[in-house]
């Protein structure tokens, strides 16, 4: 299928001032995947309980673009804490969607997050140019904004992350719902 179809890549890199630890376990628990997709996305875990992170395991949303619903699925594919895991559409709206997600401790208290997404769209370029590509773009802006109040502060964090963690999905839960 691929070799027919374009593939198009979107990179995207954020500093923390924290460590690999903490970062890589914020990333790594599926339940906050919600607080970094924008307001205009309607999404859900079919699942919303706890997910058991590893290679194979698989994880359903449903996700509402533009009017339009659909079903994703994505398996991790690759699984290597606290260095990196790739997630896979198994069934969604890209033709395939690979994002690989790389964390560096550069210095002490100070990780670099990089991802990589590989993808193809049906419609191919016209689709991506005036669609895919602007959305994309938005969602990482998105992302980088909450992370960026989520990841706010000097002193070690885990507790206290946890707890903001938990407030921001309910938040996001709550804003969801009166939609």
């Amino acid at each position: 299928m691929r070799a027919s179809t374009r593939e198009f890549v979107i990179e995207h890199e954020q500093s923390f001032d924290h460590g690999i630890g903490e970062v890589f376990s914020f990333f790594a628990d599926a339940q906050n995947l919600p607080l970094l997709i924008p307001g205009w996305i309607s999404f859900g875990m079919v699942d919303p309980g706890a997910v058991e992170m590893a290679q194979g395991t698989h994880i359903d949303y449903t996700v509402r673009l533009h009017g339009i619903p659909f079903a994703w699925q994505s398996e991790i594919s690759a699984w290597e804490p606290p260095y990196r895991f790739v997630d896979e559409q198994r069934k969604g709206p890209f033709r395939w969607w690979i994002h690989a997600h790389t964390f560096e401790e550069v210095a002490p208290q100070q990780t670099v997050v990089r991802d990589v997404v590989r993808y193809g769209v049906p419609g191919g370029a016209p689709v991506q140019k005036l669609i895919v590509e602007p959305d994309l773009r938005r969602i990482f802006a998105h992302r980088r904004r909450q992370l960026e109040e989520i990841f706010r502060g000097a002193a070690p964090r885990a507790p206290a992350l946890r707890a903001q963690t938990s407030a921001l999905r309910t938040q996001t839960s709550a804003l969801r719902t009166q939609r």
